[in-house]
């Protein structure tokens, strides 16, 4: 058991960490993770069930350390897979809803305080309930969803395993996200639009235009506000102000011709020199 076990773990790593190299899109990638995870449980599965424990121990060890550590892959990818899939729009309400996926974690932790320090301090005394199938005790942290698992591929305990493993790394993720959402706060509060909000909404509809942003497929509201955010200024009602530039008569890019013509100039300075 051990040396298919410690085989098929390290081809499972080995693939997961191909495709986070090789896949570019984050969500496409997640998807294609939790596919081949579910896939090599599968397999596990399979093998669990055709082959049986030679002994109380081995079983134990499988469903204490060894299936664990294949299922806290997927529900921690699977996590990462909702968080990112329901992220919203705008770094305010993004932090509030990181911050929240925290706090669920948080709960969990406090809800199952007992097994965790159980689980932590690598104790062996309720293994008998917890990690034989069969042998559950409704009286020790038994969650509903062992009721509906498979009992033939499952004991009381061994998917809150998975679940501390991978809160862990949820709670690492998370954190990750919060700091650089703080830090990307940090550098904005010190640029601030000092030219006017026209200039500002001239430059937005001519990136929108052009479709610089998810290959023009981007809402000129969410680029607003992207700006927005990222250089201190409300813009207030920014489709009333590119109607007053259509409307200009002379020069309707005044501001992208100052652009070009600050840049050749900069060129100028830097070929003289």
């Amino acid at each position: 058991m051990n040396i298919y076990y410690s085989k098929t773990l390290q081809e499972l790593d080995a693939a997961i960490n191909e495709i986070e190299i090789e896949v570019d899109h984050s969500i496409q990638r997640l998807e294609t993770i939790i596919d081949l995870i579910l896939k090599c449980l599968n397999k596990v599965k399979d093998y669990v069930l055709k082959r049986g424990f030679k002994n109380f121990d081995e079983e134990v060890r499988f469903f204490k350390y060894q299936k664990p550590a294949i299922v806290s892959k997927l529900v921690y990818y699977n996590a990462i897979y909702k968080i990112e899939t329901r992220k919203p729009y705008g770094l305010k309400r993004i932090r509030k809803f990181y911050t929240k996926e925290l706090k669920k974690l948080k709960r969990f932790f406090d809800n199952n305080l007992d097994f965790y320090k159980y689980y932590r301090s690598n104790n062996s005394f309720f293994d008998e309930k917890f990690f034989v199938r069969g042998e559950h005790d409704i009286r020790l942290w038994l969650d509903t969803f062992y009721f509906e698992a498979d009992h033939q591929f499952s004991t009381s305990h061994d998917y809150k395993v998975a679940k501390i493993i991978a809160n862990d790394l949820i709670q690492v993720y998370l954190e990750g996200k919060l700091n650089y959402i703080n830090h990307k706060k940090s550098l904005n509060a010190s640029l601030n639009w000092t030219t006017s909000k026209t200039a500002l909404t001239e430059l937005i509809y001519a990136l929108y235009s052009h479709g610089v942003f998810n290959n023009g497929n981007t809402d000129i509201k969410l680029i607003a506000k992207a700006f927005e955010g990222a250089f201190n200024i409300e813009l207030g009602d920014f489709y009333h102000t590119f109607t007053e530039l259509k409307a200009r008569k002379i020069n309707r890019t005044k501001f992208l011709d100052s652009l070009c013509e600050a840049l050749n100039k900069k060129m100028e300075e830097q070929d003289d020199k």
